[in-house]
């Protein structure tokens, strides 16, 4: 990470001339602006944010503007808002030739933050937290498939017949992933050159399947940190001649991408699950009784709920269990290190969103006096343990009958998301697949 005043004089011998003001849009994908070093430095000193369009935050993945959004629309104009630097995430781009990036807050114009944006989502949970004297703590491990066509190449391919880097599964294998380890060398160092305390690389658990883990921080450094990754392997991927694709379930005979979120609380610097196991049990009972009416805040894509299959390491379950892979909620380490992962995220989770609801969720539990049910032992899929929402359709179903999620986040981002979540599902049901030719073209 580097100051502003580090960046003024990087920009005044040349040693950076470009500046990315990025913000995440609901997808998860940063969106923004590259700026002159020169030009940057002159407009933080005049206090100026950054302009950009607002539908950026009312678009399908395809960027097609879509009705029912009450912040931007046509009949609003499709006006600008404001990108304001929070120059705590200014850092360094190794991987791209002079060039700086900062992450920013989305505010309307009159200064106010644009509540839907998915950074102010979490913030705004941060700080219901803060209230209470906690500070969030989180670690995202997000797996990838490493493939060896192109982008482009993939495109041209309609993502059909793609090639893993390493033809068989390489979970833990020292000599698989050498393979790959001129590409994942790059990510590590890239990313801690970005200021990002990387801790392991490992392969993952099929052909071509890899997960690079990063120091855990408070929820919000960790969700700035999990985007510039992202986004910066893919860059690098790019710059190697090959691609990677962070899908929750690329193929169905594959192996889904996940992205399982480790979760603590501290207060005052220190560890509260170490010696408060109130506490604790409060916070996971929480998140056991709220995420299906946070799904789609958690599984935001349509391909997100394929991910989830018995024996496939994703969970179906809402069920906890101590050190147990089938369950949906893992309870791992022990002292200082006690956590509660949850295994429900994949790979195309929005971390500002999918914290959020982690966080709410918990809070939900500690100021509800919520009580833990007792752990599952044994294997999770075959129990008879509540379900995680298998559709999106479930889970906008889900979202509109629950009042906990309005409570915690308020009316205007349920609705901005609930019309999200509708969109994609509306989009889906239009769409003919493969294979629905495969099988009704001719016997059909």
């Amino acid at each position: 990470m580097i100051t502003f005043e580090q960046l003024r004089a990087d920009v005044e011998s040349g040693a950076i001339d470009t500046v990315v003001v990025a913000f995440t849009d609901m997808q998860g994908r940063l969106m923004g602006k590259r700026l002159h070093g020169e030009f940057f430095v002159d407009e933080m000193d005049a206090g100026h944010g950054v302009e950009g369009c607002n539908y950026l935050l009312a678009l399908e993945m395809e960027m097609d503007p879509v009705p029912g959004y009450a912040i931007a629309s046509w009949e609003q104009g499709y006006g600008d808002f404001d990108v304001r630097p929070d120059m705590a995430t200014l850092r360094r781009i190794p991987w791209l030739e002079a060039t700086a990036l900062v992450l920013g807050d989305v505010h309307w114009h009159d200064g106010s933050p644009v509540g839907p944006s998915p950074r102010q989502v979490l913030k705004a949970q941060m700080e219901r937290a803060a209230a209470l004297g906690l500070t969030p703590m989180m670690g995202s491990e997000l797996e990838f498939y490493l493939l060896r066509e192109t982008y482009e190449q993939a495109h041209a391919q309609g993502y059909a017949g793609l090639t893993p880097s390493v033809p068989y599964i390489l979970d833990y294998h020292i000599l698989a992933t050498t393979y790959d380890e001129a590409f994942l060398r790059q990510i590590r160092n890239g990313m801690h050159g970005a200021g990002i305390k990387v801790e392991t690389s490992k392969g993952e658990a099929w052909p071509g399947q890899q997960e690079i883990n990063f120091r855990f921080a408070d929820a919000l450094t960790m969700a700035d940190n999990h985007v510039v990754y992202k986004n910066g392997a893919k860059e690098i991927a790019f710059l190697n001649g090959c691609s990677i694709t962070f899908m929750a379930k690329p193929f169905e005979d594959w192996i889904g991408n996940s992205c399982h979120i480790h979760s603590s609380l501290w207060r005052d610097g220190e560890p509260c699950f170490r010696d408060d196991e109130t506490l604790f049990s409060r916070w996971l009972a929480g998140q056991i009784a709220c995420f299906k009416e946070l799904a789609v805040f958690l599984a935001p894509t349509i391909n997100s709920y394929k991910r989830f299959a018995a024996g496939s390491w994703a969970p179906t379950t809402l069920a906890w269990g101590n050190d147990n892979r089938t369950c949906g909620f893992r309870v791992v380490g022990h002292g200082a290190a006690r956590r509660a992962e949850t295994r429900i995220p994949g790979g195309d989770a929005n971390p500002y969103l999918a914290f959020a609801a982690v966080i709410a969720a918990g809070l939900y539990g500690i100021e509800n006096e919520l009580e833990l049910p007792p752990g599952l032992e044994g294997n999770a899929y075959e129990s008879d343990a509540d379900r995680f929402p298998s559709t999106m359709r479930e889970a906008i179903a889900a979202l509109e009958a629950g009042t906990m999620a309005r409570g915690a986040f308020g009316d205007q981002v349920v609705d901005h998301y609930l019309n999200y979540a509708r969109t994609e599902q509306g989009l889906y049901d239009r769409f003919v697949t493969d294979w629905e030719r495969r099988r009704y073209y001719e016997r059909g």
